[in-house]
């Protein structure tokens, strides 16, 4: 089964890694992710692509966990959730992500579903 993941797509520069780590592993998965989404899309577009998604995994920057409680609002409980700062990733700002901010968070991902 195939994930589709909601990325938190905040501001910040975790936020930011969030995406970019996310549309990075779309090519890179083996077709275990079938969809890259930001909980910022409309509340609309957010449900269908959930209501139609094999497997969940939320992938949030920052231990404000905004895109689990965008999920988590519209009564889905993920099937996995990773957060950028636990694995070791620094919240600094606005600062631009960094390529190996982007190769350790897509390493997390792809570790937990192969898990």
């Amino acid at each position: 089964m195939a994930f589709t993941i909601i990325t938190c797509s905040g501001l910040s520069n975790t936020g930011k890694l969030t995406a970019q780590a996310g549309t990075a592993l779309m090519g890179r998965s083996g077709g275990r992710i079938e969809a890259c989404i930001a909980a910022t899309r409309p509340t609309e577009s957010l449900e269908r692509a959930l209501r139609n998604a094999d497997r969940i995994l939320v992938l949030d920057g920052c231990g404000d966990c905004c895109g689990m409680k965008k999920v988590r609002a519209l009564g889905v409980e993920p099937h996995l959730h990773i957060v950028a700062t636990d694995c070791g990733i620094e919240k600094n700002g606005m600062a631009e992500p960094r390529f190996d901010e982007i190769e350790c968070l897509s390493t997390a991902v792809l570790e937990a579903i192969r898990g």
